[in-house]
């Protein structure tokens, strides 16, 4: 099977032009298929500032009311969506801008109401993924960009765009080679979150399970691990979490940051 990167960027990059701009050159470098997933937390986070919406979250994750879901639906496929899809296509990447409802390509459901309401966000399964329309997409050379937006009954619902990477990664591996790369600002999972340069460089899924209890792991870093392990417990053979400057080194054989297995 053909080789496919799916690459998710967040974290400080976005909020770096710099280092955006040097990310996306990078990206566009990729001869191989490839697909981006954004998120742009951070944005959202400060434009609802601006508009007087408090930003909320529990265990890493945003709660997203009615006026927050218009905030997100703005910011993620609009404002930074469209910025990287046209920075792209200057770079001769013919990159396309998606949410989840654009082609019926990622339908979720909205997250039943437990232990917390997280409000208008989305759960997506493989079987919520048009993996054909995707391939087909692929094959003529299109370089789909999806911001962090899936939908349900009319409905546009926030996605956590670690999991939307690791089901789309999924669905997926079974039309290509699927590698999933995390992209952030750090150079790996860190054993200790103050030192920089503490990277794991492999994290099988007994060492997750034993260092998970100690308090190893930051809130933002948990998404990309369980979302991580989901995806190679279902199909997809290789998982990288890794600076972002280090993209086209963990497109090789040799990869930097942190190899999760099973």
């Amino acid at each position: 099977m053909n080789k496919l990167f799916i690459i998710k960027i967040g974290g400080n990059v976005l909020d770096n032009p710099q280092a955006l701009s040097s990310f996306l050159k990078d990206f566009a470098s990729i001869k191989e298929s490839k697909i981006l997933i954004h998120g742009g937390g951070k944005i959202a986070t400060k434009l609802g500032d601006q508009l007087g919406i408090e930003s909320k979250y529990i265990n890493g994750r945003r709660i997203t009311d009615a006026q927050t879901l218009d905030v997100v639906t703005m910011v993620y496929g609009g404002l930074v969506n469209k910025q990287i899809v046209a920075t792209l296509q200057t770079l001769n990447c013919n990159a396309m801008g998606f949410t989840g409802a654009d082609g019926n390509l990622i339908k979720a459901v909205k997250r039943p109401v437990k232990d917390i309401d997280y409000g208008f966000v989305g759960d997506v399964k493989e079987e919520g993924v048009n993996a054909s329309l995707l391939s087909l997409l692929l094959k003529q050379d299109i370089v789909p960009v999806f911001a962090p937006l899936t939908h349900a009954d009319g409905s546009m619902l926030n996605t956590n765009a670690d999991t939307i990477a690791s089901v789309l990664s999924v669905a997926l591996s079974k039309h290509f080679d699927v590698r999933l790369i995390f992209c952030f600002e750090k150079k790996g999972v860190l054993m200790d979150v103050n030192d920089p340069d503490s990277v794991i460089t492999h994290l099988p899924k007994n060492r997750y399970d034993e260092l998970l209890p100690k308090g190893i792991f930051a809130d933002g870093i948990l998404p990309k691990l369980e979302n991580a392990y989901t995806a190679i417990q279902t199909g997809v053979k290789e998982v990288l979490i890794g600076e972002a400057k280090d993209l086209v080194k963990n497109t090789g054989p040799v990869t930097e940051g942190t190899l999760i297995t099973i």
